[in-house]
């Protein structure tokens, strides 16, 4: 059994208690043996001299005693009593103190924390009891803000720089045909015709950062679903995707926001599809696993270092080697595809097949 401070204080008030108890019968003991407030009253001298030795106390001289001895002993108790409280307010607030200053040493670490400092930890040392796990506890949920931090000063710094390039284009494309006197109609109609490509893809971004930013709010309207009735349906406009797609659909009910749920399948396709290579395959499967439903699709293409698959789930993190993408991809769509299934409380599996491409499953919530 570990030292807690339960355990801990329990042995020390009870330690106390027994010690001010026998410290308080000893004050009583000797404060009624050796009264300062009365003195024990003298038996009366019987009618013609002292009494002898086999003479019997009368009754009255005996109760008087007695009451005597019990007033000497309640004034002395109530002396004693006075002696031990101030005693045991000492004594608690000194031991209360010295228990409870790692408290106040955790208590001056946080307050030191700010949103700017979160690399500062409790790290709180001493016995494994209930203050070290707390003070661990703590450190752990400083972890997460710090990571999410971290995070979020990432996403704003790429989504930035994301949005700023197709402006930056735009307008020194615009700035290069004003500047030009001798500019046609054909050459101000290819000018504009990029701009709109451009104005494009922002518009995408755009929605792309939205959803994400949706998904990570979590779903707002759950129903009943199928995850087999709905990659079916997203399977249907991939037909002359120009790579071979083989099913195997079986039910597979859940619970989430139908929205949310198509855009991750859609997603997912989309990648299945963007970074494949000519001739390439797709497989989508949904069953029951363990009671789960579970989404599994497979495609061909590069081979993925295995070290490289976790910045697949970060935003705007594209490899510089090994899966490139084929289309015009924005670097956010298995960041969406995670944010939507942790909304959901499910699972994400990203798995590079030796042979080259990706395995991604996802389990949901039942």
């Amino acid at each position: 059994m570990r030292p807690t401070v339960g355990l801990r204080l329990t042995l020390l008030y009870s330690g106390l208690f027994l010690l001010a108890g026998m410290l308080l019968v000893a004050v009583i003991y000797l404060l009624v043996d050796r009264s300062l407030f009365i003195a024990p009253p003298a038996p009366p001298a019987p009618p013609g001299g002292l009494p002898g030795p086999d003479q019997v106390v009368p009754m009255p001289y005996a109760e008087e005693q007695r009451a005597g001895t019990l007033r000497v002993l309640l004034i002395d108790s109530l002396v004693a009593l006075v002696v031990m409280a101030f005693a045991s307010i000492l004594l608690g607030r000194l031991m209360a103190g010295r228990v409870l200053r790692p408290l106040g040493e955790m208590t001056a670490t946080v307050r030191r924390i700010t949103a700017d400092r979160l690399d500062r930890r409790l790290a709180a040392s001493g016995p494994d009891d209930e203050l070290k796990e707390l003070a661990d506890t703590f450190d752990e949920l400083l972890d997460r803000l710090e990571a999410a931090f971290t995070a979020q000063r990432r996403f704003v710094a790429n989504a930035s720089h994301e949005l700023r390039t197709p402006l930056t284009l735009q307008q020194a494309m615009s700035e290069v045909a004003l500047a030009d006197p001798d500019a046609d109609v054909d050459s101000l109609r290819t000018v504009l015709e990029r701009l709109l490509a451009a104005g494009k893809h922002q518009e995408r971004l755009i929605e792309a950062l939205l959803t994400l930013a949706r998904s990570q709010q979590g779903p707002h309207h759950r129903e009943d679903l199928d995850l087999a009735a709905i990659a079916a349906q997203a399977l249907g406009p991939r037909e002359d995707a120009g790579v071979r797609i083989h099913s195997a659909l079986s039910p597979a009910p859940a619970h989430g926001e139908r929205a949310l749920i198509e855009r991750l399948i859609v997603n997912l396709l989309d990648n299945a599809v963007r970074h494949n290579v000519p001739g390439g395959w797709i497989t989508v499967a949904t069953s029951m696993e363990a009671g789960r439903p579970t989404l599994r699709i497979s495609n061909s293409g590069p081979v993925i270092p295995p070290d490289r698959v976790h910045t697949l789930l970060q935003p705007f993190q594209r490899l510089n080697n090994g899966r490139k993408a084929t289309g015009d991809g924005l670097g956010l769509g298995l960041s969406i595809v995670d944010a939507i299934v942790d909304a959901h409380h499910g699972t994400l599996d990203v798995l590079p097949l030796p042979e080259g491409g990706l395995q991604v499953t996802v389990t949901l919530a039942p």
